[in-house]
């Protein structure tokens, strides 16, 4: 089995490669196929720093604290003489904890397929922590949606300034509708703030003037099927299936986590998480939101819980994109019609 999945993954890695997706590019928790469906609030934070250059002054417009959303963190720092990299930003948060997974140039696709880039910089990153996942994973089986974590790494056309953006980890606690309080969104928190002073020594948290939108529709898309006890020769099926469906819908998948290898004993018979992402997606959303990058790539997770016959999946709704940005009409569209796609790959196989 383990030899199949690093077969398939080899060769999922090589078509990523050709694709430059891969450049090494509050309501009821529902147990079976229906969708989380929670209401997005507004929260307010006036805590935007003042920076050492003109740009991080303009990425620092102060709002309303009503209309503040602090959804996304975003950290900014000056880079006039070039010495913080993709690479290095790989390195600091490899050397306090994180897990990095997937580090993609994004240019290169953008300028395939676009002909166009509106930076200098673009990458998407997929990284976690092993420990951290390891407090959430045996009662909370939803932090998979956050193992790895996404983050845009950019620097606008012909700007000085480098930025990093990841979901917070209370908007990543209101989505998997984790306590607030558990202590693993603490730890977050605290290996997030060094990892980001780590990478940018001199950089600013900057506050957004992306407003607060209230969104009633799902937040988390989840599907359940049995295996039944013949789960193992089923389970490489599904994954077969699944990832033979993703390129022919558009789909590429940067990164994948066995994490019922990686983190003993934690009562699953296997808990693995598949990294997705769509060029034109991002591409559209980028534009306008260099900081969607926090949303993408997304993460999957698929589970089955030792002496349980259903399987489970989930991955975070396009929803939360609409919630934390404010996006427009045309980013809308394509964030609805990727969401779609990807849903009815997920139905297919689940009733076979």
């Amino acid at each position: 089995m383990k030899y199949t999945k690093i077969v398939a993954s080899l060769l999922l890695g090589a078509a990523l490669l050709f694709t430059g997706c891969n450049n090494k590019e509050e309501k009821k928790e529902s147990a079976t196929t229906t969708v989380e469906t929670k209401q997005v609030t507004t929260t307010a934070k006036s805590d935007a720093q003042s920076s050492a250059n003109e740009s991080i002054k303009t990425a620092e417009k102060k709002v309303a604290p009503s209309a503040i959303n602090t959804d996304i963190m975003v950290y900014t720092a000056d880079n006039s003489d070039g010495k913080i990299t993709t690479e290095s930003i790989e390195k600091a948060f490899t050397k306090v904890g994180f897990y990095v997974s997937a580090n993609n140039d994004m240019n290169f696709p953008y300028k395939r397929d676009f002909n166009n880039t509106n930076y200098d910089v673009y990458n998407l990153a997929a990284f976690y922590n092993k420990e951290i996942v390891a407090m959430f994973i045996k009662e909370y089986p939803r932090i998979g949606l956050f193992a790895p974590m996404s983050m845009s790494i950019y620097t606008k056309k012909g700007d000085k300034t480098i930025s990093l953006s990841v979901l917070s980890p209370a908007r990543m606690a209101k989505i998997t509708g984790i306590p607030a309080d558990h202590p693993g969104w603490k730890k977050l928190d605290e290996l997030l703030t060094a990892a980001f002073k780590e990478a940018l020594p001199n950089g600013k948290l900057v506050t957004l003037n992306n407003p607060s939108v209230p969104v009633e529709a799902p937040l988390i898309a989840e599907y359940s099927f049995a295996m039944g006890e013949d789960w193992e020769d089923k389970k490489e099926d599904f994954e077969n299936d699944f990832e033979s469906a993703l390129t022919p819908a558009g789909f590429a998948m940067p990164a994948f986590n066995e994490l019922s290898d990686e983190i003993d004993d934690i009562g699953y018979d296997f808990y693995e998480v598949y990294s997705i992402c769509k060029i034109p997606v991002i591409y559209t959303v980028s534009k306008e939101h260099p900081e969607a990058g926090a949303y993408a790539p997304c993460s999957m997770y698929v589970y089955k819980k030792v002496d349980e016959e259903k399987v489970h999946m989930g991955f975070p709704s396009v929803y939360n994109w609409f919630a934390s940005m404010g996006v427009n009409e045309e980013s809308k569209k394509v964030l609805l019609d990727a969401q779609g796609k990807f849903e009815a790959i997920l139905k297919k196989i689940s009733t076979k």
